[in-house]
């Protein structure tokens, strides 16, 4: 059973939390955009037979959080403290997907002596990343929609309301999303249900200062990323592991941004999640 809670930050904001399991061997979970933050479904039942606690929450503007326009990304290092003060939480690890992964990297950094270790998946690298060609392997819909935001709030927002792109999904994605991995639909919905101010806010955060140097982590890292990503491409985490010492890179040949995310045999049996029968929606892009 996940429980939701709402918990206040120090500034008065509320973060809506959620908390899955027991014990003290804690994952905090860090959603991508478009996403609120409800633990993955297609881990739990990895998670049971590993005896992991669960812990999560939503970003600013998504869900049961308010909005902070101009928020960076090292700004997730102090709700996580929050949220895993709230919950009792003295030590755990992270774990992002996507948009989620420069989040977790985020904790990693700023947080010593609480966060042990990091996974970060399909994960973008900084937007001025010396060496890196930024846009590089990207889907015509994502290199112009994070090019808008490049450009500024008011770009972004025009572009946003021109119309939702579709998604560089590779075929793989679509198959993963028609099977556990379709869990993502129902995350995607309440995200988006207020319009897409918490998605420009999180894509302004990519493209901006993060507020954090990654090489600053000193915690194990593993990074995983598919070849065939056209959302993140996969030289974004090489980038990464040339830059986080002692980092791990695991690169997944011929996956994409969401086919890289563990298959229905590694969570298990029994696991329910609903499935896009076919449907063409705006699952996942960062």
């Amino acid at each position: 059973m996940v429980t939701e809670v709402d918990v206040r930050a120090s500034d008065g904001r509320t973060l809506h939390a959620y908390d899955r399991g027991r014990g003290d061997r804690v994952v905090m979970w860090h959603h991508g955009t478009p996403n609120i933050g409800f633990p993955p479904v297609p881990l739990f039942a990895a998670a049971d037979r590993l005896g992991l606690r669960l812990v999560s929450y939503d970003r600013p503007g998504y869900g049961g959080s308010p909005p902070v326009p101009g928020r960076d990304i090292a700004s997730v290092a102090a709700d996580a403290a929050t949220v895993a003060d709230a919950l009792g939480v003295a030590e755990f690890a992270v774990l992002g997907h996507s948009g989620g992964g420069p989040c977790a990297l985020a904790c990693a950094a700023l947080l010593p002596g609480r966060v042990t270790a990091a996974v970060a998946i399909s994960c973008l690298a900084p937007y001025e990343s010396g060496g890196l060609d930024w846009y590089a392997g990207m889907g015509p819909s994502g290199e112009a929609t994070l090019r808008a935001a490049a450009a500024g709030r008011a770009a972004k927002e025009a572009h946003e309301a021109a119309g939702a792109s579709d998604v560089d999904f590779i075929p793989a994605d679509w198959a993963a999303l028609e099977g556990e991995w379709g869990w993502f639909g129902s995350v995607v919905e309440p995200a988006m249900a207020c319009g897409p101010a918490p998605l420009i806010d999180d894509d302004l955060s990519y493209v901006n200062p993060w507020g954090f140097d990654p090489a600053a982590v000193a915690v194990p890292v593993l990074l995983v990323h598919g070849t065939g990503d056209r959302v993140v491409p996969s030289a974004h985490s090489t980038w990464l592991a040339d830059h986080i010492s002692g980092s791990t890179l695991r690169l997944v040949e011929g996956e994409g941004h969401v086919s890289v995310l563990p298959p229905a045999a590694v969570p298990g049996p029994g696991v329910a999640a609903p499935s896009l029968n076919g449907t063409h929606v705006r699952i996942q892009r960062w």
